[in-house]
């Protein structure tokens, strides 16, 4: 069986890993041929390379370079050199993550040639269709024959949006579905949300591997983390500058640490509202720079979804800098909350986020690739 999976930004590279681990521990009972196509939406080293070489992600099969530009550009360059490498290789499963715009223009090529489509991470919603993402989203979920979930929430939203081929009635699914795949009739799974399965994995070996909190001279629980690169808080100066003063002012007193997405730099330039001098602006880190950084982190503010999830797992409180937020459990739980409503302190509700499954989501997913042909 021939598998082909397509990626692009540093959250997709994070995602797929603990599928390629997965589909590494079946592959002697089920013989596979895995593709990986690098779009190259995120080209810069340290928002793309450098998470190969970290997370030992085998170098990938094709790269399109497609570099960065406007949404309608880059998406259409994604779907005309997708569909040339699935025109050549020809695989039985195509598979996309997330919400970027290589996720549909992925999609999109996959569909338009009759090939099955897999999504991992499909039903979330944030229902504010101003956000790219959340075009993305829906559209990827609307042409795919199987829906991987990673939360009963994101099956409840499919099933809103007419969905009915719900696997376990959106409970967490224990074992795979024997079925064929066709978007006539999508398969909705909820598996869990790989990315904690990365978080397990990941963990331990950022101890033993960052040296970050050294080389920055920072003190256990004495900073506060800082991500921002949504298109809806960078591509509007006058949100960027509201943005910057509740950061100056919220933060005040306490030094903070924000890696600095590449989207960031050229529109931070024009901005006339900077960052107060207690905000440390340094280069984008590696994955396991940005665990240890966020685990040992008093307090983090980002837009970055995947963040405001591990936040949670590994308890840290997180201040969403945005309207809305897909991950309604972090929220839920107490560890998450929007900026709007943060009055400088919150209190968790819970202990811990038990939403997401058990740490085998790509388990699952490449289990139910692979044996539904049994």
């Amino acid at each position: 069986m021939k598998l082909l999976h397509i990626i692009g930004a540093r959250p997709q590279f994070i995602k797929y890993f603990p599928v390629q681990e997965a589909i590494l521990k079946e592959i002697s009972l089920y013989p596979v041929e895995n593709r990986l196509i690098h779009t190259g939406q995120h080209y810069d080293y340290l928002m793309s390379k450098v998470f190969f070489d970290e997370l030992g992600i085998k170098p990938p099969d094709y790269h399109l370079e497609v570099g960065s530009g406007n949404h309608g550009q880059q998406t259409a360059l994604v779907l005309q050199r997708v569909e040339e490498i699935l025109l050549k290789e020809k695989p039985e499963v195509v598979i996309v993550y997330g919400d970027t715009n290589s996720t549909l223009g992925g999609a999109l090529a996959a569909v338009k040639l009759h090939i099955p489509l897999a999504h991992v991470e499909a039903g979330l919603r944030s229902f504010n269709k101003g956000m790219p993402e959340e075009i993305n989203r829906i559209l990827t979920d609307h042409v795919s024959s199987v829906l991987f979930c990673p939360s009963k929430s994101a099956v409840n939203n499919l099933q809103k949006e007419g969905f009915t081929n719900v696997y376990n009635n959106g409970d967490i699914a224990e074992t795979p579905l024997h079925n064929s795949l066709t978007p006539d009739h999508p398969l909705v799974m909820n598996v869990g949300d790989v990315m904690y399965d990365m978080l397990l994995h990941a963990r331990d070996l950022a101890n033993q591997k960052s040296c970050i909190l050294t080389e920055l001279v920072l003190a256990e629980k004495d900073y506060a983390l800082l991500t921002l690169h949504r298109a809806e808080n960078t591509d509007d100066l006058k949100i960027l500058e509201m943005i910057v003063r509740f950061i100056n002012e919220t933060t005040a007193g306490q030094t903070v640490i924000f890696p600095m997405h590449p989207r960031m730099v050229k529109v931070y330039g024009q901005a006339r509202e900077k960052f107060a001098s207690h905000i440390r602006i340094i280069e984008p880190v590696s994955y396991f720079d940005l665990l240890m950084l966020l685990g040992h982190a008093a307090r983090l503010f980002t837009d970055s979804g995947g963040m405001q999830k591990e936040a949670c797992w590994l308890k840290v409180p997180c201040i969403t800098i945005r309207e809305e937020t897909e991950w309604l459990e972090t929220i839920q739980s107490g560890w998450n909350i929007l900026y709007r409503n943060y009055q400088g302190f919150h209190q968790p509700k819970s202990k811990s986020v038990n939403a997401y499954g058990d740490g085998k989501a790509a388990e699952k997913i490449i289990n139910t690739l692979l044996k539904r042909r049994d």
